[in-house]
């Protein structure tokens, strides 16, 4: 026989009467201090008792709703004196310029409340999404989720608000509940306790009142409150020590408040109450047994869970007396006072438990700073509320969250790229997904998609086109806002995925719930799973970072699935080994400074028409932190430079091309330094350039003529060719290309390596940069290689570092739109250089020349230039001795006022102001190179720091120096040093 409600309380009353708390045990929340303050008495004295009713209500405001719904809400500001509003949908901006308003018309300053749970994205346009709790779930670092803590109440507190109803502390501990399930922090109480205490910790220390929640539980339920009762059904002993156990937790830690849930829990109150309505669980449990003294909110009053059967305004006055302090959402704010009033002269409720209320929710006021309160500034908020810092703190708790599943045999991070063909898929996109656009941050990778609906017949053409690739990357995208916890696959793509999971050399990426796991058959056969928990850009991003070795994982699973994995489940693995794409600031530098210095310096160069467009790349600790392109490919082109797009490096190819082979060989002890070009190349010897060393010859005090006009070589008196140059057609005699109506003779590359081989030399054995050397240097490769020299560099450094866009003679590999132009030849190929090499004496050797030649993207390059900078290692692997690339990039001989290394430049002895070749603040330790067509590459051991800048300033033509007079290369490198925090 049910008893009644009066005997139910006594007998739970009885029940607990053992397991009352003693508030000895317990931190009260920090706000109480000011319940008898003189500002709370100022204004209870001037408040009605009716208005000392009004402060328990919140009611909705919304920033997008137009001038009806704001006129509205002043009116039950004015009216009826409501204690607060909770912030719906809008935009930050907006929200303030209301919230100002509705501050300016309240006699009583409006405490302001929003759910933002991951953070003012989960209501507001414009503004970031933290990764939603059952990620954070995952992390192992807690002072990550106490950081988040702080920054998501600076940003609440921007926006003019003071209580963030969250973090929710349900432990989900059932799988198909549609309400919580990713808002959880998971199953384990623990986990959940430590991670919604450090938040809640994180925004009080900011004085933004914390709200834990739904009281008493809502974790194991398949039912939506929002839409209907949910009932749990168990006993008392479980709920204590499950579904309340993270709020006793945050109760003892000091939470300013929690917010009860709309549930039917018999063995807490058996009159079928919702928990919102019910005495015995506010008062009874919540309350009393757990002693907490904060603030008591209820869920949404709207809400179906509490009002369906129940009355506006009765409904609230119900909430009242089981209780709460302070209603949200409440749908009749008259009634409701009307019907408390008619409460406390019925003798339900005093006036004294009222106003004590009142008092408490005056205190959190003041406590939020609302007793000084003074209206905020609307100006630059969303640009304060993205900050590079939360941009960077929202980049940590993704990283950190990565869990790794499966890993056999070590297959991540993925190692030696020159022996995969990799292709992914992206399953549930139509489109080129962030996942795919990152993997293609580290070595080629052809991309396909398969809708989720997809039929068999696009299955079995994606098929075929998989066998030719010995390793398969899968990204598994959501088809909604928020991961929900169920498949929506087409039964083929199911099957398509359980036989690509047991297939070898297959890796998963789930940007899904991963209660999704245990529905996809044989997934977790897979070699390699990833869950990455959410379907966001940035967990795609991050994810393929992951499988390439960029950023690592360490995330934990934070529920169990099925019987397939375990919570707790995750394996550890170290990134770093590549590059990670990443923000500034993860390096210790300042994005804004960073980002508008190489802005205003690249704008100022293309107003000027030093260039018309251009690409730049920062990388400081093997973190890429700015990579940007800008610009058109010409003045007159409407072709944008994308990042993507492949650049001539002019002389940069000196050290990007032979430099690295020469280094190889050295290392092998093929190569000798000392030795001279006789040495290597017979015809040398009894010439001018016999037993001159390579070390002085690298270091460009050799006496070698700085160039020769090779192509005026050809010329006659009158401008027409020589016999034996250049035809207007292609034969077997004559297959260089050269331009459509210019072929080479197939043997004028013997020309030109004679024309070096008497070039007279100078008087002086001084510094004098010179490229003779370079033309040679592909020659000396293959003799001591007896390998092709492009076959040789490719294998043995392009393709291992995944600098699959590192290229001689373009053209013949990408299209044209991805290629950026250079000069206008009115003197010798008489037309625009576009495809192919700019440079004369590199064209007339079929385009490849260790003197210029190689085209590159920026990224690729980087990829080279990152080796050299950790001296010879990239990707796991050691490409050169260290000791090699540190005789290399040196100094050779400062006592012969050359500041040169071998190949590479480096900084002049002394610094020359604006005439200097590096920026004032680079290292003596610093090495690059520049190149002719406006390319600059940089790299400064003492910061780990690696600068890359690609342009074309020689268009219109080469006389186009105002790059130069600009100085725009070392403005850039500079600020580079500057936005460096100290």
């Amino acid at each position: 026989m049910k008893l009644s409600k009066t005997l139910f309380i006594i007998s739970i009353s009885l029940l607990f009467g053992s397991l009352q708390a003693q508030d000895s045990d317990i931190k009260k929340p920090d706000f109480l201090q000011y319940e008898n303050s003189k500002w709370v008495d100022s204004i209870m004295v001037e408040l009605s008792p009716d208005e000392r009713i009004a402060q328990l209500f919140m009611i909705p405001a919304f920033s997008n709703k137009g001038e009806e719904h704001t006129q509205e809400v002043l009116k039950q500001i004015k009216e009826y004196k409501i204690g607060g509003l909770i912030f719906m949908q809008g935009d930050p901006k907006s929200q303030l310029e209301l919230m100002n308003d509705y501050q300016l018309a309240s006699e009583v300053p409006l405490i302001g409340a929003i759910d933002a749970e991951w953070g003012l994205g989960m209501r507001l346009e414009n503004s970031i999404s933290f990764p939603y709790q059952m990620a954070l779930g995952a992390i192992q670092d807690d002072d990550l989720i106490y950081d988040m803590g702080v920054e998501i109440a600076r940003q609440i507190k921007r926006s003019g608000l003071h209580i963030n109803f969250g973090p929710v502390v349900d432990v989900n501990n059932n799988p198909q509940n549609p309400v919580i399930n990713y808002r959880s922090f998971g199953e384990d109480k623990e986990n959940v306790s430590r991670k919604g205490i450090a938040y809640m910790k994180g925004m009080q220390s900011q004085n933004l009142l914390a709200t834990a929640k739904h009281f008493p539980g809502h974790g194991d339920t398949d039912t939506d409150s929002h839409y209907a009762l949910p009932q749990i059904n168990h006993p008392f002993e479980r709920l204590d020590d499950l579904e309340m156990y993270p709020f006793k937790e945050l109760i003892n830690a000091g939470i300013g408040g929690v917010m009860v849930a709309h549930l039917d829990i018999p063995a807490l109150d058996s009159t079928g109450a919702p928990s919102t309505l019910s005495k015995p669980i506010i008062t009874g449990i919540l309350k009393e047994r757990l002693g907490f003294k904060g603030l008591i909110v209820t869920d949404a009053m709207n809400m179906k869970g509490v009002a369906e059967g129940n009355e506006p305004g009765v409904v609230d006055k119900d909430a009242v007396l089981a209780g709460n302090d302070l209603l949200e959402y409440s749908e009749d704010i008259p009634k409701a006072i009307t019907e408390i009033r008619n409460a406390i002269n019925s003798g339900l409720i005093s006036q004294a438990e009222i106003d004590e209320r009142c008092r408490k929710i005056l205190a959190v006021k003041q406590w939020v700073g609302l007793d000084q309160y003074n209206s905020i500034p609307v100006e630059n908020i969303e640009e304060q509320v993205n900050s590079p810092e939360a941009k960077w703190l929202n980049r940590r708790l993704v990283e950190s969250s990565l869990t790794l599943l499966k890993n056999e045999n070590s297959l991540l991070p993925l190692q030696k790229l020159d022996t995969l063909k990799i292709a992914s898929v992206s399953i549930g996109a139509t489109k080129e997904t962030e996942f795919q656009k990152a993997l293609n941050l580290y070595t080629k990778v052809d991309n396909f998609q398969l809708s989720r609906e997809a039929d068999d017949s696009e299955i079995s053409e994606l098929k075929e086109k998989l066998e030719a690739y010995n390793m398969v990357i899968v990204g598994l995208h959501d088809f909604s806002i928020r991961p929900r916890n169920k498949i929506d696959l087409a039964n083929g793509v199911q099957s398509f995925i359980s036989e690509l999971a047991v297939q070898k050399n297959t890796v998963f990426s789930l940007f899904k719930n991963p209660y999704v796991i245990n529905s996809l058959e044989n997934i977790e056969e897979a070699d390699v799973l990833i869950e990455a928990y959410q379907d966001s850009e940035l967990a795609q991003e991050l994810a393929a970072q992951l499988i390439f070795g960029g950023v690592g994982a360490s995330g934990k699973l934070p529920v169990t699935v099925g019987e397939k994995f375990e919570a707790g489940d995750g394996l550890d693995v170290k990134g770093g080994i590549r590059f990670k794409y990443t923000v500034p600031e993860d390096a210790g530098m300042n994005s804004k400074k960073l980002g508008n210095a190489v802005d205003s310096l690249m704008h100022q160069a293309m107003n000027a028409k030093a260039t018309p467009g251009g690409v730049v790349l920062v990388a400081k600790d093997q973190k890429v932190v700015l990579h940007k392109a800008y610009g058109f490919h010409k003045y007159s082109d409407t072709i944008k430079v994308e990042k993507t797009d492949l650049y001539d490096l002019a002389s940069v190819s000196k050290i990007s091309t032979a430099l690295p082979a020469i280094m190889k060989l050295s290392d092998e002890g093929k190569f000798d330094l000392e030795a001279g070009i006789d040495d290597y190349l017979p015809y040398f010897r009894n010439s001018n350039k016999e037993g001159i060393a390579f070390r002085q010859i690298l270091a460009h005090q050799a006496r070698f003529k700085p160039w020769i006009p090779y192509w005026k070589n050809t010329l006659r008196d009158n401008g027409s060719f020589r016999w034996n140059t250049f035809k207007k057609d292609s034969s077997a005699r004559y297959p260089v290309r050269v331009s459509d109506e210019l072929w080479l003779h197939r043997n004028y590359k013997k020309k030109i390596f004679k024309a070096i081989k008497k070039s007279p030399l100078e008087a002086e054995a001084k510094y004098k940069y010179s490229g003779l050397l370079f033309y040679l240097l592909p020659d000396i490769v293959e003799r001591l290689t007896n390998e092709d020299f492009i076959k040789y560099i490719n294998e043995n450094f392009y393709d291992r570092l995944g600098a699959t866009t590192v290229t001689y003679n373009p053209s013949e590999k990408f299209e044209l739109n991805r290629i950026v132009p250079t000069e206008n030849d009115f003197n010798f190929r008489h037309e625009q250089i576009h495809g192919n090499v700019h440079d004369e004496g590199a064209i007339m050797m079929g385009g490849v020349s260790a003197n210029a030649g190689l085209f590159a993207n920026a990224n690729d390059l980087a990829k080279l230039m990152q080796m050299y900078l950790n001296m010879g290692d990239y990707g796991g692997i050691r490409f050169i001795d260290e000791s090699t690339l540190k005789d290399f990039t040196k100094t050779q001989f400062p006592e012969n006022n050359n500041h040169r290394a071998l190949a590479f430049d480096k900084p002049y002895l002394e610094y020359r102001g604006e005439k200097s070749n590096t920026a004032k603040d680079a290292s003596a330790e610093s090495f690059g190179h520049t190149g002719f067509t406006g390319t600059m590459v940089w790299m400064d051991p003492k910061e780990d720091l690696l600068y890359i800048f690609l342009s074309n300033r020689v268009v219109p033509t080469r006389e186009n120096t105002r790059l130069y007079k600009l100085n725009t290369r070392t403005q850039i490198q500079q600020a580079l040093y500057d936005s460096i925090e100290e």
